[in-house]
């Protein structure tokens, strides 16, 4: 790791990953490190969340990525500027390798009106759409038609080698935003890539109940689309398999649907016990922790030792709590001074003067 990045990773109002570092890196070594170290800030930071939330410091729900950092954190760091990402609930790993800072994050979460959202809006529904990150719509597989629809802005515009990427769950394959959107998609040929954690439970219905093909991939064909496999829990196999299939989307080869097996390792949300999983799937391959997994496998390579690795996640507890500390000594918002507005563009809002 440069010292420039690792300045990076310790401020915690700048962005932690480089966009664009797949292509970029001087080695696999170097990517793998850097994608470590994202996952072991996201993994930090969402433990940092749940905590709060239990301590009653949070309103709404915290939803964790715990299980699948590996696959989002790949995801992220396979967009470049000027791409579109439309992360969900459990990809803060993907936002943090896409851009986001650990204090808009915080400041989301904790409803800081100097956050993104500007204390507004539910926690997970943070973005900055002008930098191509979506805020999350709650409706499950509503992101892809957004992500079709800036696609297609950028084609009216013509602006060329851009591409798109947004993040499902299994259970979010069987609704009909999920079906209309990748049809239109592979009709126009979009460089979208759509990447389905296939972590075996929709809330607490397991896909033996969501669907009966053999695997999520086999609709791939269906829709006219280049289906890939992957285990959700393999740092290298992610970082590679992703920056593969965002290539071979920019150089139009249409929409590209990755589904990656693995487990969720909480609930789905803080508020879940998760009861409901089957034990037998925490022995499995694919229920293995991708972070230790992530880390065994660096120690194995000789990239780094545990001394490196317990430095980073001395760095990252710092850096979170350096930030939680920051907003909490915030002022809240305060409702009779917001000029609150429905609609972005306040003329069109109804009431509005045309002044």
């Amino acid at each position: 790791m440069t010292a420039v990045n690792a300045h990076k990773f310790l401020n915690m109002a700048q962005p932690v990953l480089d966009r664009g570092n797949l292509s970029e890196a001087a080695s696999f070594r170097e990517l793998y490190l850097e994608a470590f170290r994202g996952m072991l800030l996201a993994r930090i930071l969402d433990d940092k969340f749940a905590s709060l939330y239990r301590g009653g410091r949070i309103s709404g729900g915290v939803f964790l990525g715990r299980g699948q950092e590996a696959l989002s954190v790949s995801v992220g760091l396979s967009l470049k500027q000027g791409d579109v990402f439309a992360p969900l609930i459990r990809d803060a790993a993907g936002r943090l390798a896409f851009g986001e800072t650990v204090l808009d994050a915080v400041r989301t979460y904790l409803g800081s009106p100097l956050g993104p959202m500007r204390g507004r809006d539910g926690n997970v529904h943070r973005g900055k759409p002008r930098a191509g990150l979506l805020p999350m719509i709650s409706h499950l597989g509503a992101m892809i038609a957004v992500v079709n629809g800036m696609l297609m802005a950028h084609r009216f515009k013509g602006l060329t080698g851009t591409g798109g990427a947004t993040c499902l769950g299994d259970g979010g394959t069987s609704t009909g935003a999920f079906h209309e959107a990748l049809n239109q998609a592979a009709v126009e040929r979009l460089p979208l890539v759509l990447v389905i954690a296939d972590n075996q439970y929709a809330y607490s219905t397991p896909t033996s109940r969501q669907f009966a093909c053999r695997s999520l991939v086999d609709r791939a064909v269906g829709y006219g689309v280049t289906g890939h496999v992957l285990e959700g829990n393999d740092l290298a196999g992610c970082l590679k398999l992703m920056s593969e299939v965002v290539a071979k989307a920019r150089r139009g080869e249409g929409p590209q649907l990755v589904v990656a097996r693995l487990l969720r390792l909480c609930g789905h949300g803080e508020h879940d016990d998760s009861n409901y999983v089957d034990p037998r799937m925490k022995s499995a391959s694919f229920g293995r922790d991708c972070l230790k997994a992530a880390e065994d496998y660096l120690l194995r390579q000789e990239w780094a030792d545990a001394v490196a690795v317990e430095a980073w996640r001395q760095e990252a507890i710092h850096t979170v709590e350096e930030a939680v500390a920051t907003v909490q000594r915030e002022s809240p918002p305060d409702p009779y001074k917001e000029n609150w507005c429905a609609l972005a563009s306040k003329h069109l809002s109804e009431g509005q003067s045309e002044s």
